[in-house]
């Protein structure tokens, strides 16, 4: 036995579940894919200051939770604990914003990292399917994006979610919302981390999860009451697209989120089947980021489906996602020359794009039939020095038992006939 063993909060994937990962990941970047986006990838650590500039110093992410590190050069690095802020970078990076129309179109996959109390739905090491629209300022972007991920999570068969909508307004009219949320913040008995936040970036209170402080936030000044015309407007156009597509959504004038870049136009999904971690993905807009870390003024909307919590929604559920087989046909050579000859066989399927597998190492029968059982092929070839001899090959319905003798010249065609 191995004495190692995975870090606390985090996991292996592994067959055969690990199949059902991908296949969420699959399934929500497929509307990404017939969208206009391409794939990005980003690397798993960035310099520490571009999360400190663009998730906000003041966010527990940043604070409390970021695995920072310095390398042997004297480079202050961090583990991406998400990824908006790396996506961007890499945009800005390549110039993609000046290679043609905006908004530039991006989906990732990959894992992310935060030091958490870990717990069901809530680990160090986690995995995410993200998308961004970089350097375009349109209610019908935000809108598209959100339509894309209630299309992916129900192409998953999942209906117990729910999509909570808000806005955040902008730098003309979030100022005085923040000067009257801290005015009346401020009035609370609370805690001298949450005093120092207040000061920071008050709206962050609000994303507090502890009881004792939600309680004292009833009758807090709500962000909709202080949004500018041009953000209620704005604000009214998403929501009024989204109606139109028939996403249905709920208004939460206290959804926050725990990011501070966002602007305008902030999303969650939830799923009520996951207890007291229900968000399952989320995001919003994001018009200053691209100035906070260097770039030019490229307003951004986005969001990070968690592959690990959609999994979990799944099982809450009862949803079992029809995943083919890994292997559909199953060698078993009885013999040094059928060793052989099969062997050439498996590659001819394979090359013909059947999911083939081969019976290896020296066994009886009995050992090579437990291995085809065992692999979840639908149909099995058996072959002897007779067979051979004869020009043949035993094909095996592995469902049904029966078992067919087929030419070996044709037996490429018979197969792929058998499993259209």
């Amino acid at each position: 036995m191995s004495t190692f063993k995975a870090p606390k909060g985090t996991y292996d994937l592994i067959p055969p579940f690990s199949a059902q990962y991908l296949a969420v990941r699959d399934a929500i970047s497929a509307p990404l894919r017939t969208s206009g986006y391409g794939y990005v990838e980003t690397p798993g650590f960035e310099d520490v200051n571009l999360f400190a500039r663009g998730v906000g110093e003041s966010t527990d992410i940043v604070s409390k939770e970021m695995y920072a590190f310095e390398t042997k050069g004297g480079d202050k690095l961090a583990l991406r604990p998400e990824g908006t802020a790396s996506v961007l970078r890499a945009a800005l990076e390549a110039s993609l914003h000046k290679q043609g129309n905006l908004p530039v179109k991006l989906w990732y996959s990959g894992s992310y990292y935060r030091y958490e109390r870990p717990q069901k739905g809530r680990y160090r090491h986690f995995s995410q399917v993200g998308a961004e629209a970089i350097g375009a300022e349109d209610p019908a972007l935000d809108a598209e994006l959100i339509i894309l991920a209630d299309q992916a999570y129900r192409s998953l068969g999942l209906r117990n979610f729910r999509i909570l909508l808000n806005s955040l307004g902008d730098k003309e009219c979030r100022p005085v919302y923040r000067e009257a949320l801290q005015g009346f913040l401020r009035g609370l008995d609370l805690d001298d981390d949450t005093r120092r936040r207040i000061e920071i970036n008050p709206l962050r209170v609000l994303d507090d999860k502890r009881e004792a402080v939600q309680k004292q936030l009833v009758g807090a000044p709500l962000l909709r009451d202080y949004l500018c015309d041009a953000c209620k407007a704005y604000h009214e156009e998403v929501r009024a697209l989204i109606s139109s597509a028939g996403v249905v959504f709920e208004d939460d004038t206290k959804l926050v989120r725990g990011l501070d870049y966002y602007t305008r136009t902030t999303f969650e999904f939830v799923h009520d089947g996951l207890g007291s971690q229900s968000a399952v993905g989320g995001g919003g807009r994001y018009d200053g980021l691209s100035e906070m870390i260097g770039g030019p003024a490229l307003p951004s909307v986005g969001w990070a489906l968690g592959v690990d919590r959609t999994v979990l929604a799944l099982e809450a559920e009862g949803i079992e996602l029809d995943i083919p087989a890994a292997t559909s046909v199953f060698a078993v050579p009885l013999g040094d020359e059928a060793r052989r000859v099969l062997f050439g066989v498996v590659t001819e399927l394979r090359k013909a794009g059947v999911a083939t597998d081969f019976s290896f190492g020296a066994k009886g029968l009995k050992g090579h039939m437990k291995n085809a059982n065992r692999s979840g092929a639908r149909y099995a070839i058996v072959a002897g020095e007779r067979d051979l001899a004869e020009g043949v090959v035993q094909l095996k319905d592995m469902e049904s038992g029966e078992q067919q003798a087929v030419a070996l010249d044709g037996l490429v065609e018979a197969v792929r006939a058998r499993l259209a």
